[in-house]
């Protein structure tokens, strides 16, 4: 049984703060927050999970059927996160590229701590406690915050690599544009790792930094065990809320600027962008197709085609479709019929995933897979793991990855600003840590 307690908090960014300085006691910590991006379809302002009783770690073999198994068996909250790689326990595929980072291919855990922020108030939500444990916590949450060094992170020589460089990013594209002009495929979404190696990082300024200056809807942090994501995701994979399902893919970027007016028609020129908006709705067509696995007949809507939304560090095209499922449609199963998101694959999904790890230099694994949680009820939400840093502390590996579409219109050397721009605030964060 679990025990609920509230707080009203006088401040929420600085209990935040707090919340998760005292949470990095615990081996495992699950983090989202929404930054107060006010939106039709969320539960909270931001939720923390701690403190595992049970978890379930796997690698892509049977992974879906293990998942349904332990939430069957916890019949309870669970966080997680599920990789990209996990493709491959549903397609004849295989993941053979280099893995710096060797993490899980699934990881979920039922956390005995459960505290979510919405509005002025803290809910405590607690599994197993003993008395006067979630007071005694809430005291502990306001005095970690008050003895915390936070003083700004000094400059590190932390020396980012590419995976690949730019004549052989220009090549594979090439190769890319070829596929789809052969028709093999009409989109792919094509990814490059940045990495370092024999490096540290203090992971919490470090995602304090990155969510300061991005302020994503999606952000997260995960800690399991010495692994991390630090994650300025602004992209929600799928969520379900009773018997309805909502996926919002984002293709189509443009750069912010300083200059108002220039802003102003940046974003006006994305929402007019003829190749932004066919990688769009080519990614939409996608989805749909995807969610009417699950979905009832004649319920898969488009409630918003190509809206550009303005974010921190650029302008994104968003789409949003939504499906009914009948109530006794099982939600690992809604997952697995829509993995992965659409817009980290291509289309025809099955075809891209082929071309994407024939011409990938690197393991995705956790990067363009999915962070979030299930509820007790069945329901669920996640993020795409995109605009994120990966940490191994024991392997000292820093990783972060970026993409674009590529369909007929692609220009190499667009392609390639556009991964620099997406990259830009984690390399700023990480190159000043």
């Amino acid at each position: 049984m679990r025990k609920q307690l509230s707080f009203i908090i006088a401040d929420n960014i600085v209990f935040k703060q707090a919340l998760l300085c005292w949470s990095q006691q615990f081996n495992e910590v699950a983090w989202l927050d929404s930054n107060e991006h006010s939106g039709r379809y969320s539960s909270f302002e931001s939720v923390l999970a701690a403190d595992a009783l049970t978890a379930k770690i796997t690698d892509a073999q049977n992974a879906f059927a293990d998942l349904k198994e332990y939430y069957q068996e916890t019949k309870d909250w669970i966080f997680g996160y599920l990789s990209y790689d996990l493709k491959n326990d549903i397609e004849h595929l295989s993941s053979k590229n280099h893995d710096g980072l060797e993490l899980p291919d699934l990881y979920f855990f039922q956390p005995k701590k459960i505290i979510s922020i919405k509005g002025n108030t803290a809910h405590f939500n607690y599994l197993n406690m003993v008395d006067d444990e979630i007071e005694g916590d809430y005291q502990a949450i306001l005095d970690c915050f008050k003895n915390e060094q936070l003083d700004p992170p000094s400059r590190t020589n932390i020396r980012i690599k590419m995976r690949i460089f730019k004549d052989e990013y220009f090549k594979k594209v090439q190769q890319m544009l070829s596929h789809i002009h052969r028709g093999d495929i009409y989109e792919a979404n094509f990814c490059q790792e940045f990495y370092a190696e024999d490096t540290e990082i203090d992971v919490l300024k470090t995602y304090r930094k990155l969510n300061r200056i991005s302020k994503a809807p999606f952000a997260s942090f995960l800690k399991l065990s010495d692994t991390y994501l630090l994650s300025a995701s602004p992209e929600r994979y799928l969520r379900k809320e009773g018997t309805k399902i909502i996926s919002q893919p984002i293709k189509g970027t443009a750069k912010r600027s300083l200059d108002t007016k220039e802003d102003k028609d940046l974003k006006s020129a994305l929402a007019l962008d003829e190749k932004e908006r066919a990688e769009n709705i080519m990614i939409v067509d996608l989805i749909r197709n995807d969610v009417s696995k699950s979905a009832l007949k004649g319920s898969v809507t488009v409630e918003e085609l190509c809206k550009v939304y303005s974010f921190q560090q650029v302008h994104q095209m968003i789409s949003t479709i939504t499906a009914q499922v009948s109530e006794d449609k099982n939600p690992i199963e809604i997952i697995k019929e829509t993995w992965p998101m659409g817009s980290m694959t291509g289309a025809p999904k099955i075809s891209a995933m082929k071309i994407i790890e024939a011409l990938e230099s690197f393991k995705r694994g956790l990067y363009s897979g999915a962070v979030g949680y299930f509820t007790p009820e069945g329901d669920f939400d996640f993020n795409v793991v995109i605009r994120s840093i990966l940490y191994n502390a024991s392997k000292k590996y820093v990783s972060y990855s970026v993409g674009s579409a590529i369909t007929a219109k692609a220009i190499p050397e667009k392609e390639y600003e556009e991964c620099l721009l997406k990259a830009k605030a984690m390399r700023e964060v990480l190159e000043n840590v």
